[in-house]
């Protein structure tokens, strides 16, 4: 990307969208396009439109999307179906028809099957069943690495994808219903610190593993592929190991200071057993994570106080 080229970044306000925006002017990058969602409505296909005729950006990143946890997921399926594929659809179109140089698509692990063999590869997509919860965000986020394929097989369109394991960071929603496990649990533990409870309750058993990668460092990673990445297939962006839930929480209790006792609610859904991404094609080219969780769970909690603060 030249340094003169105007950037599109959808999202630009939510976690990743933000990161992407900090590492662009990191590198130098100031001819940055951002709107909000009340000045263009992703999903309204003539506002796109419009927004691509005039503004006619070299390169997008589609970051925007309708985001949540276990809950939220499950709860508003159809909303996760319908706003997700109307937003990438438009964006991907739109980037088509106005010649845009390169486009980024931003997929998320959960398109892997439930049952997928440890860790998950990039070949692995569309070999087995989906879990049930999350199902209608995977399958609309399916279909937008399908659509980028699609576009580059019949028009020859620079658009690639990444899929980025769990992410936590600056701007994450620590919503108690609808936020993933790492901000919700940094919310309950603070919360009971702050009541003086002396014990947390959380969904599942503890027992699913995940993986955690920094937000700045997946902007870090997008934008090196966007520079130095031009092939069909999409890639994997992990940190490479993961943890249990319940190693997660007793690390999040430790750098909020809870030193109560965490109650495990069985009756909850787990989610899926694991996910842990195999990121080696991205790791074979050179690039590898530098912030470790416990040193972003604690620029993550600090954020979340400083929210909180102005609430």
């Amino acid at each position: 990307m030249e340094k003169e080229a105007k950037i599109y970044v959808s999202g630009h306000r939510g976690m990743v969208g933000s990161a992407i925006v900090r590492e662009l002017n990191r590198l130098g990058h100031t001819n940055i396009l951002t709107r909000t969602s009340s000045e263009l409505d992703l999903r309204n296909q003539d506002d796109v439109t419009s927004f691509y005729k005039k503004e006619k950006p070299d390169y997008v990143f589609v970051a925007a999307a309708k985001v949540g946890g276990i809950h939220a997921n499950n709860v508003y399926r159809a909303d996760f179906l319908y706003d997700n594929l109307m937003i990438q659809n438009n964006l991907i179109h739109g980037a088509y028809e106005n010649k845009v140089k390169k486009l980024m698509f931003l997929g998320s692990s959960c398109i892997y099957p439930k049952l997928a063999p440890q860790p998950l590869k990039e070949e692995y997509l569309l070999s087995g069943y989906l879990e049930s919860t999350n199902e209608p965000y995977a399958i609309a986020k399916i279909t937008g690495i399908k659509m980028c394929e699609a576009y580059r097989d019949q028009y020859g369109c620079n658009f690639i994808s990444a899929m980025p394991t769990n992410l936590y960071g600056l701007n994450d929603n620590y919503h108690p219903e609808n936020s993933h496990v790492l901000p919700a649990l940094i919310r309950k533990f603070h919360e009971a610190k702050i009541t003086n409870a002396n014990q947390v309750t959380i969904w599942g058993d503890g027992s699913p593993m995940r993986e955690f990668l920094f937000a700045d460092d997946l902007a870090n990673a997008l934008v090196y592929l966007m520079l130095n990445y031009n092939e069909k297939e999409f890639v994997n962006v992990g940190y490479g190991s993961d943890i249990t839930i319940k190693e997660l929480a007793e690390t999040i209790a430790r750098v909020v200071g809870f030193d109560g006792s965490h109650v495990y609610d069985s009756t909850k859904p787990n989610g899926t057993p694991r996910k842990l991404m195999d990121s080696s094609r991205l790791f074979a080219t050179g690039w590898k994570p530098s912030v470790d969780l416990e040193k972003g769970i604690a620029i993550a909690y600090q954020d979340f106080l400083s929210k909180t603060s102005q609430e």
